[in-house]
């Protein structure tokens, strides 16, 4: 018998009407999700007698009808959007919140991290001020881990618990920062569905993009057709390890922009 898993799906930026994005890069806007379709992912979970839940209750028993939501960086529309849709279905999420850009125009702020955390929704952490965590040196890959968790529990009050990587970038010295600053999980942009035999420090993800339709999260949530994207990932990976992040980085703006132009 096959060993169950759960989807952990990675969204960002929820769009609404007459609301600009937090950035207007396509390689920014190509995650940000219409609210609309947000809701319509979460009725579909529960029409068909699933759950969402959050990355603690999610490790704590994996089966074949929950999945796990998490909304990376700290926009507004986290608590403006995604949190009534949340809980007008009983659902639960985890929010992971890159410290820095709190207070900032289209961010969350201090009060409205509170306000999301006593709603009952957990709190994770997205670091510091979001760099690509495996260039920094020691003192400061410390900053964006441990620093950033201090810093989150001071302003919510409560424990911090799980990580996730900017831009999905990390390494084992990454890995090793983070099981310092005493997470208990790190969530990866790696598309895959975890187990409970799952490394809690290399948890994968499914990175939800605009215009993704119910009929493709409904198989996401089963775990399938993930083929292509895996291969996909497995090349852009490549790439960054020949060129760089920032030269890998600047070639992925200059083809996600003509494919913009061109469409």
């Amino acid at each position: 018998m096959a060993e169950p898993g759960t989807s952990f799906f990675m969204y960002h930026e929820l769009a609404l009407p007459n609301r600009a994005p937090c950035h207007r890069e396509p390689g920014y806007t190509r995650y940000v999700v219409s609210a609309s379709d947000f809701h319509s992912h979460m009725e579909d979970l529960a029409h068909r007698g699933w759950r969402a839940t959050d990355v603690s209750r999610a490790i704590q028993s994996f089966n074949g009808k929950t999945v796990c939501v998490t909304f990376d960086d700290g926009c507004e529309t986290d608590l403006l959007a995604a949190a009534p849709i949340l809980k007008e279905l009983g659902f639960g999420a985890t929010f992971y919140i890159t410290v820095g850009f709190l207070g900032t125009p289209g961010y969350l702020s201090e009060a409205q991290v509170r306000n999301l955390s006593a709603l009952g929704f957990e709190i994770g952490c997205h670091s510091l001020t979001h760099p690509y965590l495996p260039d920094l040196d020691d003192r400061r890959l410390r900053d964006e881990t441990a620093g950033a968790k201090g810093r989150l529990e001071q302003i919510t009050g409560g424990s911090v618990e799980h990580f996730s990587c900017p831009g999905g970038r990390w390494d084992r010295r990454v890995i090793a920062a983070v099981k310092a600053a005493r997470f208990r999980t790190m969530a990866t942009s790696r598309t895959g569905v975890n187990f409970a035999s799952t490394n809690p420090l290399r948890l994968t993800r499914i990175a939800v993009l605009n215009g993704t339709s119910v009929e493709v999260f409904r198989l996401e949530c089963r775990g399938q057709g993930l083929f292509r994207t895996q291969m996909k990932e497995r090349a852009r990976e490549a790439a960054r390890l020949v060129l760089g992040n920032s030269t890998y980085d600047s070639l992925r703006s200059l083809i996600l922009g003509r494919e913009e132009d061109s469409g």
